[in-house]
Formats: structure tokens, sequence, C-alpha cells
């Protein structure tokens, strides 16, 4: 669904570049994970691929359609929710939807229902000057998908948001992805990108320096040890072993058969632990 070799994006239109050689390729069905700080990046990148940037080098194709000669078709294709909400204060949640179906010369889904499936149920005639800035970012975010797209460009589609409101999100999200949607995640918060992404790219001062699976990533980086507690003589005992050096495996054999096991955990390295190993740079 998305292919890009070679990117390059200058906006001084010299050898500063924001986005440095960038490639990778984006297959149908997949939640592909742009993962980076805030400058690394990833929002022209974004740009470039959704037509707001001019392409200025590099080989892009979007949804079968090179943005370098892009054509209107390619929009009813895709959805784009933005990080920074663009909807029109003065006309109500239903008006703001109804004025975008308007847009597609294909079929829509009624605004109401994704009003209401944001969680925006009851607030569908008031203006949008009134709501609150995480209420906008829920309805930019249903706008994205009033379309059908078959590819999703999602730029920070939790921000702001409490958890409540952004585990639904997730889950539309997941949903979505589960009936062939293509999603293109733009985040630094490796939570999310850890709970929905197949595969994930970091992204670091306008440099892709790896791209893999979030569990590829945790075998590779991650500590393999375990943690257990467990009773002796009475009193709780916490010891943190290797599950590969034979010193350590021969001492949790031991307490295991010894002692009265009261928890047993395994770490995994965080996705955020993984990138700053990967980068030596912070997500901030």
């Amino acid at each position: 669904m998305i292919h890009v070799s070679g990117l390059y994006h200058s906006y001084s239109q010299d050898d500063r570049y924001a986005v440095k050689d960038v490639s990778f390729d984006v297959p149908k069905g997949e939640v592909f994970g742009f993962l980076g700080p805030s400058g690394a990046g990833k929002s022209t990148t974004q740009g470039i691929l959704t037509g707001l940037l001019k392409l200025q080098q590099g080989d892009v194709t979007v949804a079968g359609y090179p943005v370098k000669s892009m054509k209107n078709e390619m929009f009813n294709r895709i959805g784009v929710s933005f990080e920074q909400s663009n909807v029109y204060s003065k006309l109500t949640a239903r008006e703001n939807l109804a004025f975008y179906r308007q847009l597609f010369d294909v079929p829509t889904r009624d605004p109401l229902e994704l009003i209401r499936q944001v969680g925006l149920g009851g607030k569908e005639n008031l203006k949008v000057g009134t709501f609150s800035k995480g209420m906008k970012h829920r309805l930019t975010f249903a706008r994205s998908m009033i379309n059908n797209p078959e590819l999703w460009f999602l730029d920070e589609p939790t921000t702001g948001l409490d958890p409540a409101i952004a585990a639904n999100i997730k889950d539309i999200i997941k949903a979505q992805n589960e009936k062939g949607t293509t999603v293109f995640l733009t985040t630094h918060n490796m939570f999310i990108a850890d709970e929905l992404c197949h595969r994930v790219a970091f992204i670091v001062d306008g440099e892709i320096k790896l791209i893999d699976s979030p569990k590829n990533l945790k075998l590779q980086y991650g500590e393999k040890v375990v943690t257990v507690e467990y009773l002796a003589d009475g009193r709780p005992q916490t010891e943190t072993l290797s599950t590969v050096q034979a010193e350590d495996k021969a001492r949790l054999q031991a307490i295991l058969g010894t002692y009265e096991i009261m928890t047993m955990h395994t770490k995994e390295a965080t996705l955020e632990e993984i990138f700053i190993t990967v980068t030596g740079r912070g997500l901030t």
C-alpha cells in the first residue's frame, strides 16, 4: 500500500534535510508504526505521503498512486487523522462530517454513526467551537473514517485523551485493521505502538535507524531474566536471575524446588528502552 525509496526533503531547499534517504514498504493489511521524538521527520514524511508537501526527491507510491503525479482518486482511498484538529468551529459536529463526506466520489458512512462510535453521542448538534481539545481530536478521528479508507494515516490518535477514551480509539483501530484497513501510525507513544503495530520504524534526525516487529525487537534487545518472589523462613524474598547463564538457571531450579513461590515474572524491554538503546536518543 505504501512504497518509499530514497526520500529526501529540505524545507530550506539545501542540504539541511528534515528527511534523509528514507526507504520502507508497507504491505496491505499491516499496522506500521513510524516512531520518533518531536522533530524526527515523522510529520514531514506523512505530509509527503498524503500530498500536503511536494515530493522533492525519491520514489513514493501511495495506494497504487505515485505521489509525484498525484490524482484525486487517491484521496477516495485514504483517510487522515491529524494530531492538530482542523475542524470547522462554527459548524456542529454533524455538519462538519456531512460537509466532508460530500468531497468523496465513493460511498461514505453515516456521520451520526461515527460520532457515536467515538463517544460524542448527544453532542452531534453542538457547535464544535464549544468542544474541548480532546472532543475536537475525536471528531477529527471520526472524520478520517467517513470514506471507508483502505489506507489510514493516524497522527498521534490518542494524544490528550483520558485512558477510557484512548482505549476505545485503540479498539476502533484494531477493528478497522481486522477488516483489512492498512494503518500508517505516526507517534512517539511507544505503548500504543507496541499494542497496535505489526512492525515499527525508528526515525531520528530524519533517518530511519531500524525497522522490525515489536516482538523481534524485544527478543533481540530485551534482557533474558526472570524475577521470582518466594517465602523463605516465613519472609518474602526476591531475586532476579538470568535465564541464559548456567549458574542463575541452577539457582532458579533450586528456588522452585525448595520454596513456596509467591510470584514469578519474566522481564522484557519496552519499546522505549529499545528505542534509546538503538538510537541513543529519548522520545522527547
